[in-house]
């Protein structure tokens, strides 16, 4: 057993992300048979991720303000702190902290095969995806 070190709060890049968003590392694979994931997001008021999925789908719990999900066919939901968020397998989503709050989520998944192929990006969401129009 061990104390994991703790690894520099990172902001999220550009190509990904609109908006400052910050990733924490709480846990990584160690041993070749392990793939979990998890980490901390913070997002700042209005901060959004790009369209993306996930090979073996994520859960998300919201731990503080409000985050904002939203699907390909247009659905939009608020998640609130101690409520938790699943997108299955290869469902393309984004996620975002409400207008006018911080927001902060714990992330959770599972690497795939080849972790390189585990989150699938596409295109940034448009205003209208963000408000659900």
């Amino acid at each position: 057993m061990n104390i994991e070190p703790a690894v520099p709060t990172a902001k999220n890049p550009p190509a990904q992300f609109s908006g400052d968003v910050w990733l924490d590392p709480i846990a990584v694979p160690h041993e070749s048979d392990q793939t979990m994931v998890v980490a901390t997001v913070r997002f700042a008021p209005g901060a959004r991720t790009a369209w993306h999925s996930h090979a073996h789908g994520q859960y998300i719990r919201v731990t503080q303000g409000v985050g904002r999900f939203g699907t390909r066919d247009g659905k939009v939901v608020d998640v609130h702190p101690g409520q938790t968020l699943y997108t299955p397998p290869g469902e393309e989503h984004w996620h975002a902290a409400a207008p006018g709050c911080f927001m902060e989520h714990i992330a959770m998944l599972q690497n795939a095969e080849d972790p390189a192929t585990t989150t699938t990006w596409a295109e940034h969401i448009t205003d209208a995806d963000f408000n659900g129009k």
